[in-house]
């Protein structure tokens, strides 16, 4: 394709930042009150912008870009009422936007009197093509345009005495910049902005839209570290763009190739395909280990006042924050998550110390971010044995058996496929309800009593029962070494098909008094066939014969199902 190129390469040789890994926070820098703000259809007003700035501090950044005041009434207003409503805490950075142009510059330090620490943060664009279709400059061109623009700051730094304000630069365009021009200008801006003595000068080095793999931007950043003079007295940044979708893993290697500041929005949301997510890029450091000092310890409130603030949405599959990022539909995932939920719970009650986390196909403990596990399995067609079983359990107390959660799942999953969609816990409750405990066809059990048996020992139950099999009323008695062999031996006087029992299973629902038992029986019938069934009971030796039942009423319920 003679129409596009490949971006190339930095030369760039010896590379260290493979080596290299994230071991602590950077310092955050949240751009949601400008870029973020300038992305929405409808910006946000002033009252808006006051709430969202709080929700900020609220979360731990300690410096914020409140916007862009020389170009807009709203933000130069929004910005005067923070400093006159002393709303800007002490440990927190306001940060301004300005081009590097004089009258610009005069009115942002206008709106800035009486703040108490700032970052000055001034830009020019630096890419050929800015420098060839937008100004039509040379590179000398350019670097005097950025050295005007710190000049022009430090000519009205004494307009706020007091104040303590640092220099941020951006050689926009940097991701197309060649590398080499980019550390030329940046020089300059440094030895410019040195006559101040004004402390470390950020230089914030952006993939104002992105061109290349994150590994090239990393060489960048790398290339920028080694090669800029004095490292020590500057701070690099990172201001990521999402144009080729990989805003996160480019800040990501920019950390390890020395970047140390970054600066996003909540969500990613920007201009265009977006900035870089804060939320993501914080929270998978934060799953190996590394505490982001960021607090998204709940992920919902945040994403509902976001979405408040900002009339935008958050996808459902938004890595950590989306509504279904931690729900699994699929059998096999179901099915090894309960298993490891499972497990994970037995090793704390048998443990002093937290284990690790290492659940399939949950990188991180939703509770850690205010999730419940309510949320982690739901049912659709797509679902396995386990799902169904997952939901009986976790919001019903119905322990279904392993064996027993396939007819229990293929039942379920079949029910949604012929709705179409996602069965709710209720409806899963209902329909194993409907199916298993309060089925009275072909077989109804009308009545059953029980009493001590007299004579043989090994026979201590005599029960006497009244049923309807089939429209016909039996009444029948026998005797059994409990309550449910005594059932079996009376209905074997019936014309209910004989079966043995291959299983039986049985637990309370709940604690204290007044707790039903649930019993779990599988049958075996003598045409080699089982069914598996449930009874629920307020009389614990009665559960197993409703399970018998139950059992017996599969048989003709599956009958039902093939003629379907």
């Amino acid at each position: 394709m003679a129409k596009y190129v490949p971006f190339g390469t930095i030369p760039i040789k010896n590379r260290l930042w493979p080596d290299k890994v994230i071991d602590k926070a950077p310092s955050w820098v949240s751009v949601d009150l400008r870029d973020g703000n300038q992305a929405l259809p409808v910006p946000m007003n002033i009252e808006q912008k006051l709430e969202f700035f709080k929700l900020l501090v609220k979360t731990g950044f300690k410096e914020i870009e409140v916007g862009f005041p020389a170009a807009s009434d709203t933000e130069y207003r929004f910005l005067r009422r923070l400093i006159e409503d002393n709303l800007i805490p002490d440990d927190v950075r306001i940060q301004v936007l300005c081009q590097a142009r004089e009258h610009l510059i005069r009115k942002t330090f206008e709106c800035l009197r009486g703040v108490k620490r700032a970052v000055f943060h001034i830009y020019n664009s630096t890419s050929p093509a800015q420098r060839k279709y937008t100004f039509n400059m040379e590179k000398q061109d350019i670097v005097r345009i950025a050295c005007e623009g710190v000049r022009c700051v430090q000519k009205y730094l004494s307009s706020v005495p007091g104040s303590d304000i640092r220099l941020e630069y951006s050689p926009e365009s940097f991701s197309n910049t060649e590398i080499d021009f980019a550390v030329e200008i940046c020089e300059a801006v440094k030895k410019e902005w040195a006559k101040t003595g004004s402390g470390k000068i950020i230089f914030n080095l952006p993939t104002t839209v992105e061109c290349a793999v994150p590994s090239v931007y990393a060489d960048q950043i790398e290339y920028f570290c080694t090669h800029i003079s004095q490292r020590d007295s500057v701070i690099v940044s990172v201001h990521n763009h999402n144009d080729r979708g990989t805003a996160v893993a480019s800040a990501e290697l920019a950390l390890m190739a020395g970047a140390e500041r970054v600066e996003g929005t909540l969500f990613g949301n920007g201009e265009r395909t977006g900035n870089l997510d804060i939320i993501t890029l914080a929270l998978n450091m934060y799953v190996q280990g590394v505490n982001p000092q960021l607090d998204f310890s709940n992920i919902n409130a945040l994403s509902q006042a976001y979405q408040r603030l900002t009339g935008m949405s958050v996808h459902p599959r938004h890595p950590y924050a989306g509504e279904l990022v931690f729900t699994a539909f699929s059998g096999s995932h179901q099915d090894a998550i309960k298993k490891g939920l499972q497990a994970r719970q037995k090793a704390r009650f048998a443990g002093t110390e937290e284990p690790l986390w290492d659940i399939p196909y949950l990188p991180i403990d939703p509770h850690d971010i205010g999730r419940e596990y309510e949320e982690i399995i739901r049912v659709n067609s797509q679902s396995g044995k386990g799902g169904a079983a997952w939901i009986l359990e976790e919001h019903y107390g119905i322990a279904v058996p392993k064996a027993m959660q396939v007819p229990v799942g293929a039942f379920i999953t079949g029910e949604a496929d012929k709705k179409q969609r996602e069965l709710s816990p209720s409806e899963i409750y209902a329909l194993f309800a409907e199916r298993w405990l309060f089925k009275t066809e072909p077989l109804e059990l009308l009545d059953f009593t029980e009493s001590r048996a007299e004579g043989n020992a090994a026979e201590t139950v005599a029960c006497r029962v009244r049923i309807r099999w089939e429209g016909s009323v039996y009444e029948l008695s026998a005797a059994g070494n409990g309550p449910l062999d005594a059932f079996t031996r009376a209905l074997a006087q019936s014309p209910v098909p004989r079966f043995t029992i291959k299983a039986f299973h049985e637990h309370a629902l709940g604690s204290g008094s007044g707790t039903d038992a649930v019993a779990y029986i599988e049958t075996e019938f003598e045409n080699g066939e089982s069914r598996w069934g449930c009874g629920k009971s307020p009389h614990i030796g009665q559960a197993g014969i409703y399970a018998a039942v139950s059992a017996i009423n599969q048989l003709k319920a599956d009958e039902s199902d093939t003629d379907a």
